[in-house]
C-alpha cells in the first residue's frame, strides 16, 4: 500500500471487523477495530495530519458498527483491563515496560477515544 493510502486502511480494518464479528463474536471484533487499530490509528493521528483528519470517519463508522450498550460495555471492559495491565506492569522491571510518560498518553488517548465513542452524538465544527 502507498504511503498516501496508509491513512485509508481503516475502512478495511472496519470490514475486517465484520468479519471477526461473525466468526469469532462481538468481543474479538470490538477488541481488533477499538482495542487495537482505532487506538494505534489515534496514536499515528497524534503525528500525521492525513491521520487526524480521517479520525472522525474512523469513529463515527465504529459507532455504526456496534450499539452504543455494546460500545459502553465494551470500553469500560478494555479500560478496566488497561488499568490491571498497568498494575501488573509496575510490578515488572521498568527497563521491560513502557515508560510512565508513554503509558499517561495511551490512557488519554484512551480515555478521548472513550469519549467521542459513548457520547449521545457528535457534532461538527
Amino acid at each position: 500500500m502507498s504511503a498516501r493510502k496508509q491513512h485509508e486502511i481503516w475502512i478495511e480494518q472496519c470490514g475486517a471487523a465484520e468479519t471477526i464479528k461473525a466468526r469469532y463474536g462481538l468481543k474479538a471484533a470490538f477488541d481488533y477495530v477499538v482495542g487495537e487499530k482505532l487506538i494505534n490509528f489515534a496514536s499515528a493521528a497524534t503525528q500525521h495530519p492525513e491521520f487526524a483528519r480521517k479520525l472522525p470517519r474512523f469513529v463515527s463508522e465504529v459507532r455504526r458498527m456496534f450499539t452504543p450498550e455494546e460500545i459502553r460495555i465494551h470500553t469500560e471492559r478494555l479500560e478496566r483491563e488497561q488499568s490491571e495491565k498497568a498494575v501488573d506492569d509496575s510490578d515488572e522491571d521498568e527497563l521491560y515496560g513502557e515508560s510512565p510518560i508513554a503509558a499517561a498518553e495511551r490512557i488519554r488517548q484512551f480515555t478521548t477515544l472513550k469519549e467521542l465513542l459513548t457520547a449521545p452524538e457528535l457534532g461538527t465544527s
